[in-house]
């Protein structure tokens, strides 16, 4: 006999975990299935173990450059294999604390894979329970995609879930794709001295920021040692007695590049095979489920939330997605989201961070923009740690002083989000945001002299 449930969650990462538990605050009856570890790519492979990876390249960073802070040591060492560890600890206690949350909110957990078989219900492999669900949300995720010229083989040529846990570096490797995953690595590799080369197809790394922001990140990796290869595509991969060896295109010409390993980063695909969709007739795109506002596909009673739907590959998106789906089957009216506010951020050293659109893009849609740009090199918090690489800059509508965009890179300008993302939820303006005190010496006065700059006010530049 078939449990019965208000809901089934498919899928125990950002987004189904989210919606579980808000289900269940809602008094819904929730059951959750998850074929893997609780918390998904995201918690396991993904944002938690790579910024604490993160975190010890900024330390060896520090040692790498002791003498301008006039420290002095001999015979210094970074382990990576104790790097690996200490994430692998942060995962399993951020693991444990999704599974106590679970069980606090009374959401059973089921270990299997999910098929919806129609009419509501879902029966789970491998020994064949079937539920009985008033509502089925998916939240299967994504996984490393993957090309042609560059066969996964998980030891050679590798994704990111192969490299966040891999405890031997090679002394060189080939980083194909220049977005926020390649720069993650890159800068992580780099720190602990691995020959670090990143091929991007497109113009710039950093592609999907504002060209700015892009050329100061290439600047800053530049500095790093990094070899950088824009505009250029691989079009195979092959082994050698020293290692691999990578064939990258740009334009007519065709080079050659040795090395120990390639990390293959060029985005993900969908997690949304063999989840029995098509015999429903779930509306899909490239295996994206298609969703309307409220995360409802096109079949009623199935929905779909975070990078199944192929609307933004971002945790946070995934939970806010998973609010909005689960307080609309709850009787709620909870507002839609705006994908291109959605905050992004990427933790190499130095970090990025923006919003909203870029001025290339504020134009193209026709705005009549200013700009508040603000220079890392005159903020006194930067200059006194040593992390004068980096900017910010706001783009605002000319008229009203609203903020369409806001690009950042520098030292933990990821942390800057929240207060711009709230001004813009608040419909505030550059006036509000030069009002607004802030206090002395931090990162966070960049925002102030950026708005100031923006109504051709600013003090410090």
């Amino acid at each position: 006999m078939a449990g019965e449930y208000d809901l089934v969650v498919i899928g125990a990462g950002p987004g189904g975990y989210v919606a579980a538990i808000r289900a269940a605050q809602l008094g819904l009856k929730t059951v959750i299935v998850e074929r893997d570890a609780l918390g998904g790519v995201c918690l396991n492979w993904g944002c938690i173990p790579s910024k604490a990876l993160l975190r010890n390249a900024e330390i060896v960073s520090y040692f790498n450059r002791a003498e301008e802070f006039g420290l002095k040591f001999e015979n210094f060492s970074a382990d990576f294999t104790a790097a690996i560890d200490r994430s692998r600890k942060v995962v399993d206690r951020n693991v444990r604390g999704v599974s106590y949350l679970l069980r606090k909110n009374e959401v059973e957990h089921i270990t299997g894979e999910a098929v919806l078989k129609g009419n509501g219900v879902v029966e789970v492999s491998p020994d064949g329970q079937r539920l009985q669900a008033r509502n089925i949300i998916i939240a299967t995720g994504a996984r490393p995609r993957s090309i042609p010229p560059l066969p996964v083989d998980g030891d050679k040529v590798i994704t990111s879930k192969e490299a966040i846990v891999l405890e031997e570096l090679p002394k060189s490797i080939v980083i194909v794709g220049g977005g926020a995953i390649g720069l993650e690595f890159a800068y992580l590799y780099r720190m602990y001295g691995v020959d670090v080369t990143i091929v991007e197809l497109l113009p710039h790394l950093a592609p999907n920021e504002d060209e700015e922001i892009s050329r100061q990140v290439e600047r800053a990796f530049s500095r790093h040692r990094i070899n950088i290869m824009t505009g250029s595509r691989v079009t195979g991969v092959s082994d050698t007695s020293n290692g691999l060896q990578v064939a990258v295109a740009k334009g007519e010409a065709e080079e050659n590049l040795e090395c120990g390993k390639v990390l293959v980063a060029i985005g993900v695909q969908p997690n949304s095979e063999n989840l029995g969709l098509e015999a429903l007739g779930v509306e899909t795109d490239n295996g994206n489920v298609q969703v309307d506002d409220h995360m409802a596909t096109n079949v009623p009673g199935v929905r779909a939330i975070g990078d199944v739907t192929g609307k933004l590959a971002l945790a946070h998106v995934a939970s806010a997605q998973a609010t909005i789906a689960v307080e609309t089957i709850a009787g709620l009216e909870p507002q839609a989201l705006d994908y291109s506010m959605m905050p992004r951020a990427t933790y190499c050293q130095p970090q990025i961070a923006s919003f909203g659109l870029t001025e290339a893009q504020a134009v193209e849609a026709g705005h009549d923009v200013k700009i508040g740009q603000f220079n890392l090199q005159a903020n006194g918090k930067a200059m006194g740690m040593g992390e004068t690489d980096g900017m910010i800059k706001l783009v605002v509508d000319s008229r009203y002083g609203e903020i369409l965009g806001a690009h950042m890179v520098g030292p933990e300008v990821t942390e800057l989000l929240g207060e711009l993302s709230l001004t813009r939820l608040l419909e505030g303006t550059t006036l509000e945001l030069g009002w607004l005190v802030h206090a002395h010496p931090t990162i966070s006065e960049i925002i102030k002299e950026a708005a100031l700059a923006a109504e051709g006010r600013a003090v410090h530049m």
